[in-house]
């Protein structure tokens, strides 16, 4: 495995942002509304009987959980996927789009809030998800997974429902909104669903990365739009992504985020 490749920090010119005022308040205020953000110190946190300040740097970089928000991103991720989805839209990359590992769908309902500003009725916007947590780690198949605990976080079990819920709150729940529900490896493969132009993967751990990105990235189109959201803080999912990229010869120019996610598009 060669990880020893260069990582381009894009800034916001490279994320395909355009001249479009209004749209840019809409993007930065879902992006505050789904990290809670907007309330503050209101949000203070009880963790383990203790008080613990609200700290906004920390929810801006998605460096904390949200106790009542819909995404853990951060501010940087959301826009990104935001400004991505906008550019798929604007040079008409053909395809769906879909999340894998969704928590409370904040991501996902940012992709379908621009679809919605930009009048897009002819895509998807797909969440895969166990909507159970993480699987226990197969060391045996996947070693770089072993003393995963991710499996026990149970404020990674979110239901379909509640799910559902996120996107009824900013009223984005219709039939461009489709749940895959079950583990990866039973789902992914099976999807029919014919090409993607966007794909976001935030599995966590390598199992969930590996198999995300062998089922869809062939069906990403020419032009479209790869984000992991974890592959600068956690090494699994890191790895995962160069196993993959080495097997499949892929050399396009890795983009930075913000200090874990990054993206590429396809050439």
């Amino acid at each position: 495995m060669n990880q020893q490749v260069s990582i381009t920090n894009s800034g916001e010119e490279a994320l395909g942002k355009v001249d479009d005022p209004a749209f840019d308040m809409y993007v930065d205020l879902m992006a505050r509304c789904l990290t809670d953000m907007i309330y503050g110190a209101q949000r203070n946190i009880v963790r383990r009987g203790n008080k613990v300040k609200f700290d906004a740097k920390k929810r801006a970089q998605g460096r904390d959980w949200p106790v009542v928000g819909h995404s853990m991103a951060g501010l940087k991720r959301l826009r990104n996927t935001a400004y991505l989805t906008d550019r798929v839209i604007r040079e008409g990359i053909p395809g769906d789009l879909i999340e894998t590992g969704v928590w409370r769908g904040g991501s996902s309902a940012m992709m379908r809030g621009v679809m919605k500003c930009r009048n897009v009725t002819d895509r998807k916007v797909y969440l895969a998800d166990s909507f159970e947590g993480l699987p226990p780690p197969n060391d045996e198949e996947y070693p770089d997974d072993k003393g995963s605990k991710y499996h026990t976080r149970g404020r990674l079990a979110i239901g379909v429902q509640a799910v559902q819920n996120t996107f009824d709150a900013y009223d984005l729940m219709d039939d461009q909104v489709e749940f895959v529900v079950g583990w990866f490896k039973d789902t992914l493969p099976k999807l029919e669903v014919p090409s993607f132009a966007l794909v976001r993967l935030d599995g966590d751990m390598y199992e969930s990365t590996i198999q995300a990105i062998e089922a869809l990235y062939p069906k990403l189109s020419k032009g479209g739009f790869l984000i992991v959201d974890d592959y600068g803080g956690i090494k699994a999912c890191r790895t995962a992504i160069h196993d993959y990229r080495d097997a499949q010869g892929i050399t396009d120019e890795i983009h930075k985020i913000d200090h874990t996610g990054v993206w590429w598009q396809k050439s």
